[in-house]
């Protein structure tokens, strides 16, 4: 049977990727800052804050500093840099088949209209094409991280913060290794997990943007062998700390990169312990200990009405592992450039935006998963009723302090334990007769008898204050 031609979806303007497609609406800040359109715009920026460097300082013989109105004219280059300057780039970067290139041309078109004519020659001057990628880069990487991505996972922590505070006296079991172990509170695990998410937090935000302006090999040559006059390293510091980065004095034709494997590191392993926090809620989910507050209207089997699936922790650790999958490839690809120079690092630096993009999602879905949670109290309750022979670490540790005090009758208090717990389930009547029949001191004694699976915790709520 001949098969009907189809309507071809190639030539419609649909996205190809997920990120820009059906989740665009929650990766679309970090647009303004890890795009081509945005890569293109932090390169005119770049450009154009060159050249009045170069002109307010007087770097080359001639030329003398440029009026506010001149300055400003410059800088409306970017600031109007929208829709029609990117299709323009796109023509002229036709024509060239230089990305860095079009952007010189584009900026020279424009400084006819501000009487600056005479300055084109000034335009990328003694620049590599990887003196303005490797800036813009950091402009842009360092904008995503302080104004997208770090609010963005700043605000998870603290709402998981915020959940430790209100948990901090919901008495829950301890599972290690699979198994009842001694109990803890809700509160006091969720402030291990918002603990050491801010522990990375704490480190990307003290991230090094490192940047450099010195030429084809890093030499300065073209620049002393044209201006041999000028301080070419200092010209080249206050530029580059003038964008707000810092300034790297060694490299080859690239800025090495180092800084960004770094931070894609420390990204990674936070993305790694959001995942594990990710299983963990989900496990607690499956046996009841959170109960999932349906959305009005949401489907959550296409079969079992009764459900209400955890996808928003799901949809997160797919995407962290994603993002992940391109943050390690990125810290391991960019530390490494043939001799003075490859191009490997051009190609992967243009998923930079996907990897921030499948970790912002993952945070926003993670986020908007914990605001859907209500705490079953009566499940977690129950489950420590049923698990008392964890209680058998107290009155092991309390016969041995009375052994040391010198009560007689406490020898082999592990073993006894052991007797008594190990595979068998205890209740509350059994666990009471056990302690009585030991021959503990009073005080000892009653201790233990007023402990229960619910109150064994220690000071696990008082843990929680350490988030302050």
């Amino acid at each position: 049977m001949a098969e009907s031609a189809r309507f071809s979806l190639a030539s419609e303007p649909l996205a190809l990727g997920a990120l820009d497609g059906r989740y665009r609406a929650a990766v679309a800040p970090l647009v303004d800052y890890l795009s081509e359109a945005a890569l293109n715009r932090d390169r005119v920026h770049v450009e154009v804050e060159w050249l009045i460097h170069l002109t307010q300082h007087s770097v080359l013989p001639g030329t003398s500093p440029l009026t506010a109105e001149q300055t400003a004219g410059l800088r409306k280059i970017v600031t109007d840099f929208n829709g029609d300057a990117v299709a323009e780039l796109a023509e002229i970067e036709a024509v060239t088949v230089h990305d860095v290139k079009a952007v010189e041309y584009f900026i020279g078109r424009r400084l006819e209209g501000l009487s600056l004519a005479h300055l084109t020659s000034m335009v990328h001057f003694g620049c590599t094409s990887e003196d303005i990628n490797n800036l813009s880069y950091a402009v842009g990487i360092k904008g995503a991280v302080e104004d997208v991505w770090l609010p963005a996972a700043s605000q998870l922590v603290e709402q998981i913060g915020r959940m430790a505070e209100e948990t901090r006296e919901v008495p829950m079991l301890s599972r290690t290794h699979g198994q009842p172990a001694t109990p803890t509170t809700l509160g006091k695990e969720l402030a291990v997990s918002a603990w050491r998410l801010q522990r990375q937090l704490d480190r990307i935000a003290k991230t090094d943007f490192l940047g450099k302006i010195n030429g084809a090999t890093g030499t300065y040559a073209a620049h002393y062998a044209s201006v041999p006059t000028a301080d070419w390293q200092e010209v080249s510091r206050t530029f580059v700390e003038g964008l707000g980065l810092t300034w790297n004095p060694l490299t080859t034709q690239i800025e090495s990169h180092d800084w960004q494997a770094e931070l894609y590191a420390d990204m990674a392993r936070f993305n790694r312990i959001l995942h594990n926090i990710c299983t963990d809620i989900w496990s607690y989910i499956s046996i009841g200990y959170f109960a999932q507050i349906p959305v009005a209207g949401a489907t959550g089997s296409s079969t079992m009405p009764h459900k209400v699936n955890p996808i928003r922790f799901e949809n997160a650790e797919a995407n962290l592992e994603i993002s992940n999958g391109l943050l390690d490839t990125l810290a391991a690809t960019l530390v490494t450039s043939r001799w003075q120079r490859d191009l490997t690092d051009s190609s992967s630096q243009r998923n930079i935006g996907t990897a921030f993009g499948h970790s912002l999602l993952a945070i926003s879905n993670v986020a908007k998963g914990l605001e859907r949670l209500d705490v079953a109290e009566e499940v977690l309750a129950a489950d420590l009723d049923t698990n008392w022979e964890v209680l058998g670490e107290a009155i092991q540790m309390v016969m041995r302090a009375e052994a040391v005090a010198g009560v007689e009758g406490m020898e082999n208090p592990y073993e006894r334990l052991k007797d008594l717990t190990r595979g068998h389930r205890v209740d509350a009547a059994r666990m009471k007769e056990f302690v009585q029949s030991l021959g503990l001191s009073a005080d000892a004694e009653a201790r233990l008898l007023e402990l229960t699976p619910g109150t064994y915790h220690g000071i696990a709520p008082a843990l929680v204050d350490h988030l302050k």
